[in-house]
This record gives structure tokens, C-alpha cells and sequence, in this order.
């Protein structure tokens, strides 16, 4: 196991004369481990998770975590690195946009780097209606390590940030970059982490390795896997993890992929059985195979210091990205055959697609160390919602102020959100607010009514007229003095407005209703004004009303 100290430095900081810029040239191959320069700056400035302006408390709401076999919305990338890498870039985000169904946002350090990759991509044939090239620096091309994690509270889509494991001070600040390009909420958790080394599924559970512990010293175990629970709602295993010699990164992805809630893809290795690595995955698979996983075991080796994994692919939707090479011990072998038949018996649903990552696998990733999932929005079209407060039942007073907190998304983006109240259990509804922010709150002042089961929700809006809800979880009360039953409507309509004055308008608008059988005239089966109607109109209702009309309003 190796101790990892960790600096962040914010975007151009120089230590010790050496700038981001001068770390980080454009078109270098930096690896995905550290580099000997890097490890000269944690030398000389070890820190752990820094006290960021950023950091956030937990999400508040229900949590689920999501998982990358599901629906997907984009795929993020970072234009960086040699020709050989970027080009692997383009045949992913051509691949992506066509057959996968899913945008993609390439990072851009430029305007005119942004414009030349969307030329490029296009001209490889990528869908120019699904690609997206925002300008922003990033340091390298590892944004699976350093990119937004992505959860949804309350079925709205937020993203979880961590402090990166490596001193690269642009890829640290993506994804709170991206969430507020993409205008979705944003946590930050304290923990030291990369990215690729955790995998999930959607029954709440999460595997990562032990690196984890090594990262954050000042943590223990259990505390870290707490800090996961609380950011990411997932309950976390600690995996063994591959020897440093093996593999510089020692992240889960690189011998590990989750493929639905009981099958995984796990390496084997046939060349090197008995090995330590050997060891870990077949241990790994014994214990999923024991809880009811399908194990498919696909072929790993390493090659004069290099990993070669096909474990390390990207799922999008209706594809699975495979990792294929050129080297000849790997060739020779028939592992790219191997590995893209094992793939295509886990998803005999989607489309396979290989591509040659020989290019970039000698610095310790391919295919998934290079990509970040987004999901999409879980009402497509429609815009999703979440009313965090007014939930827990508590009644209210007239007069008492309080506070409507809201969440909402959108595929494209909420226009505006709208909070309104029902006192008559969600029968009709009357505006408290309009046009609020799509993330937002608004002080609202409880009005003189009475209810026993009132609620508050919030309408969240997009450009083309669709409308999401979220309702308060539980009924609540209004402790305001109860309204005059007999005082029926002033308008002629079964939902009207009440003057406070009894009339002979009242009796006639109440006897109609009455003589319909209509609903609201079932006012009563115990003789108060309050009591329980019976699902029937009879005279005892028509009495009953008599009485209060008789008496006139308080």
C-alpha cells in the first residue's frame, strides 16, 4: 500500500518556481499515477483535504446513487494529451453521440482548441447536434479521477466533488465548473479520492479499494465509508487492492466493473495465475459469486510494467466501449477476442465497440479513466422537483414564518418555479409564489386559514410549457379558525371564493349541488361542522346545512 499526501493548489499557483503551465503542458502524455514532478510538490507541501470556501454539509433529501448502467444523458472528456490520446477521444465521441444516444461535453482550454475539436469531431462523423465543447483549463485528460460524481436527491440530479488525489489544481475545480455550467447542484465531501476507484450499483452498495484508507490518513475506515453514505447514500466495501507494481493507480476500474445488480465483469489472469493480482480477483469473484452475482471474468495482463485491462470499458446507454490493443504478446494471446466475446454474453442487448486504446494504456488507464457519466433527467422532458421542506407533518399558525426550500432539473433547464398550497387535501391549489430560481427558497408567511390537511408543492417549468411537481410528504395543519360551512361560494361555482356573508345565494348554490348528489354536499354524518362526510347525499346533509344557514355566519 502506498501513502498518498495530497496538495491542492488553486489554477496558476507556482511551488518552488513551477507553475500549473509549466507541470501540465499542452499535448503532454501525463500519466495517470504521479508524476515525478508532481511527487515533488506533495513533497514539499503535504497536504490533506484542505478547508475549501466550497466544502458543503450532506444533501438533506432521500439520496440514490447512480449507476453507470443507466440511462445516460452525456459523457464528460478533456481535450488533453498527445495525438494518439485525443484520437481515441474522437472515436469515443463519435461512437457516443451515434450509437450511444448520449451527448458529449469536451472540455476545451480555448476558444479556438473548442472550435477545432468540434470541427474534428464532426468531420469523424460524431452527431454536431451532441457535441458540446465548453472552454475551461484542465490539466489532464484523467477526468474519471477529478470529474462530478453524480447522485439524485429527491429524484433531482446533483453533483458530489471530492478533493482530487492528485496536485492538479484545473482538474480540481471541474466539477464545480460543470455544475454550475449545467446549472445542477453542488457537494462537496472531505474526502481524498480519484474517482475511478469506486463502483456501484443501484441497490445502495459501493466497492472501492483500500487506497482509500491510505489517502486519508486521518480517517479510519469505517469514517471514510460513512462520509460515502452520507454524500452518496451507498453502503461501501473495502476491496484488496492490486499491487502498486501492477497497477500505479491501484483504482477498482482497472480490475472491476458492476453491470447490473447481480452481474459484474471481474480480470482474470491466465498468464500469471497465483500472482497477487490473481489472487485479489479471484477472491473478489468468489465473494460476488456467493451472493448470487453472475461473475464473468474477462483476461488481464501485464506487459513490461503495463497494465492491460479490459475491465476498464465505458457503458453508455445502448453501447459498451471496449479497450482492444496492438501489442503483440496481448495479440498473440487472443485476449481482444476473448475479452470482446465476454462483454458481448453480459450485454447481448447492446452494441459492442472496440477500440484500440495500445496508444494510451502504457500510462496507467484507457477507456473509463477518461470519461464521467452524467445521467439524464429523471422526468426526460419534464422537469423534476424536490420540496425539501414542509415534510415532517408539523402543523401550522397563521402568521408564522417559514421557510419553502426547493431543488429542480430539467434535461435542457427550469425557467422558473412556482410554490403553491392546497387546504383541502390537494383538491385545488392557490398561488404562494412565481418565477423562482430553479434551486432556491422563499420566506412564506402561513395564512389565517383553517385546514386539517393542507399542502405546499412546488411546480418547476421549462421553456416549452412542461411542468414537474413535488408535494409535501405529509399532511399538515393550519391553525387558523375554521371556515363558516355555510358560507358556500359568491361566484355561482362549486370552488368559488367565500364573502362571510350568509345570503339566499348560498341556499340556492348549495341546494343545486344537493340535488345533484354532488360531492360537496356530503357535508356531514355526526352532526359537526367538522365531522366525517359518508360518501352519500341525503337529507341529514340537507338539514345540516339548513341549520348553519339558519344561523348565519360567526
Amino acid at each position: 500500500m502506498r501513502a498518498v499526501m495530497m496538495v491542492v493548489l488553486a489554477a496558476g499557483t507556482s511551488i518552488s518556481g513551477a507553475s500549473a503551465a509549466e507541470l501540465y503542458p499542452e499535448g503532454s502524455a501525463i500519466p495517470r499515477n504521479l508524476t515525478a514532478a508532481e511527487a515533488a510538490v506533495v513533497a514539499e507541501v503535504p497536504i490533506a483535504v484542505p478547508a475549501r470556501s466550497r466544502a458543503t454539509a450532506p444533501p438533506t433529501g432521500p439520496i440514490t446513487a447512480i449507476a453507470e448502467y443507466e440511462p445516460m444523458e452525456a459523457i464528460i472528456l478533456a481535450w488533453e494529451g498527445p495525438t494518439s490520446w485525443k484520437n481515441i477521444l474522437r472515436d469515443m465521441a463519435v461512437a457516443i453521440t451515434t450509437q450511444g444516444d448520449a451527448d458529449v461535453w469536451v472540455y476545451c482550454d480555448t476558444a479556438g482548441e473548442a472550435n477545432s475539436v468540434r470541427s474534428t469531431l464532426i468531420a469523424a462523423g460524431a452527431d454536431g447536434s451532441r457535441v458540446f465543447t465548453p472552454i475551461k483549463t484542465t490539466d489532464t485528460i484523467w477526468i474519471r479521477d477529478y470529474g462530478p460524481q453524480y447522485i439524485r436527491e429527491g429524484g433531482v440530479r446533483a453533483a458530489v466533488d471530492h478533493t482530487y488525489n492528485r496536485p492538479r489544481p484545473s482538474d480540481n475545480s471541474t466539477p464545480f465548473d460543470y455544475a454550475g455550467e449545467r446549472g445542477h447542484l453542488y457537494y462537496d465531501m472531505p474526502l481524498v479520492h480519484g474517482g475511478g476507484n469506486y463502483h456501484n450499483d443501484l441497490s445502495g452498495n459501493g466497492h472501492a479499494t483500500v487506497l482509500i484508507e491510505d489517502e486519508n490518513p486521518a480517517l479510519t475506515g469505517q469514517e471514510i465509508i460513512d462520509i460515502w453514505q452520507e454524500y452518496w447514500g451507498l453502503v461501501t466495501t473495502l476491496e484488496d487492492a492490486l499491487p502498486q507494481s501492477v497497477d500505479s493507480t491501484q483504482h477498482i476500474d482497472m480490475w472491476m466493473q458492476m453491470c447490473a445488480e447481480d452481474k459484474i465483469v471481474i480480470s482474470d489472469w491466465p498468464a500469471q495465475s497465483g500472482t497477487i493480482q490473481d489472487q485479489v480477483c479471484d477472491a473478489a469473484a468468489a465473494d460476488f459469486a456467493s451472493r448470487g452475482f453472475t461473475v464473468t471474468r474477462v483476461p488481464a495482463r501485464t506487459v513490461f510494467g503495463t497494465h492491460y485491462t479490459y475491465t476498464n470499458v465505458v457503458i453508455c446507454n445502448d453501447i459498451v466501449l471496449v479497450p482492444t490493443y496492438t501489442n503483440s504478446t496481448i495479440n498473440n494471446a487472443g485476449y481482444n477476442q476473448q475479452a470482446l466475446a465476454a462483454w458481448a454474453s453480459v450485454f447481448p442487448d447492446k452494441t459492442i465497440v472496440d477500440i484500440n486504446c495500445q496508444g494510451i494504456v502504457t500510462a496507467a488507464g484507457v477507456m473509463h479513466c477518461i470519461s464521467k457519466h452524467v445521467p439524464e433527467n429523471l422526468g426526460g422532458a419534464t422537469p423534476t422537483a424536490y420540496l425539501r421542506t414542509t415534510n415532517d407533518g408539523t402543523a401550522l399558525n397563521p402568521g408564522e414564518s417559514v421557510e419553502l426550500a426547493w431543488i429542480s432539473d430539467d434535461d435542457v433547464a427550469v425557467a422558473a418555479v412556482d410554490l403553491e398550497l392546497s387546504t383541502d387535501d390537494g383538491q385545488t391549489w392557490s398561488t404562494i409564489s412565481t418565477g423562482g430560481a430553479r434551486n432556491g427558497s422563499f420566506q412564506w408567511t402561513v395564512p389565517d386559514v383553517f385546514a386539517t390537511e393542507a399542502f405546499v408543492r412546488v411546480a418547476a417549468s421549462d421553456a416549452d410549457g412542461n411542468t414537474g411537481f413535488d408535494t409535501s410528504d405529509t399532511p399538515f395543519a393550519i391553525n387558523g379558525a375554521p371556515a363558516c360551512v355555510a358560507d358556500v361560494t359568491t361566484d355561482g361555482t362549486a370552488n368559488g371564493v367565500p364573502d362571510g356573508q350568509i345570503t339566499l345565494s348560498d341556499f340556492s348554490f348549495y341546494l343545486s349541488l344537493w340535488s345533484a348528489s354532488a360531492s360537496q354536499a356530503d357535508l356531514t354524518t355526526d352532526g359537526t361542522a367538522n365531522g366525517t362526510p359518508d360518501g352519500q347525499v341525503t337529507l341529514s346533509d340537507f338539514s345540516f346545512y339548513l341549520s348553519l344557514w339558519s344561523a348565519g355566519c360567526p
